[in-house]
């Protein structure tokens, strides 16, 4: 009965979470906060992205010398950076002008395809890390396995696209 309901929440927050960032994402004045100065956030989200996939290797690298304690800790640290990253996004981009990417060409046609598979696969990845979770709280670490299997690689490139969209655009943003 209690995996229903773990279940049935994973599924309510692997829609809610991209269908709330999207809301926000094109409704920016409906979540105006202030008129603060919110220009640092894509620092701190490059620093939060960065920090997540450190923690993922570092995870990776534990749970290959059979060190599960802190293989734990790493990826439970992974996973607030990672919601941080996400409050902070959402935060940034609810306040902001969206910032267009100058490049041009090839170096245009890298930038889309990073920042499109970032998005997607962003949005693919979160019923991954919260089932792989779920199961390892519970002991299940078979199932935990399997869904690591694929949802690691995914979190760990959605971490590091994320920090390479930032240096690609960060040229472009207003001072």
């Amino acid at each position: 009965m209690k995996d229903k309901v773990a279940f049935r929440a994973i599924g309510v927050l692997s829609v809610v979470i991209p269908l709330a960032v999207a809301f926000l994402l094109f409704m920016p004045k409906f979540f105006k906060l202030s008129d603060n100065d919110f220009s640092s956030l894509p620092h701190l989200n490059a620093v939060l992205n960065s920090s997540t996939a450190i923690c993922l290797l570092l995870a990776l690298y534990f749970v290959k010398q059979g060190n599960h304690k802190l293989h734990q800790m790493f990826m439970t640290t992974g996973l607030i950076f990672s919601t941080l990253f996400l409050v902070s996004y959402v935060i940034y981009h609810s306040q902001a002008e969206h910032t267009l990417f100058g490049g041009e060409g090839v170096i245009k046609a890298i930038y889309l395809t990073v920042l499109l598979s970032h998005i997607a696969l962003s949005v693919v990845v979160i019923p991954f890390v919260l089932l792989a979770f779920y199961f390892a709280l519970k002991g299940q670490f078979d199932k935990h396995k399997k869904i690591v299997k694929y949802g690691y690689p995914l979190w760990l490139y959605v971490a590091i696209s994320g920090v390479t969209v930032y240096f690609m655009i960060r040229p472009y943003y207003p001072i």
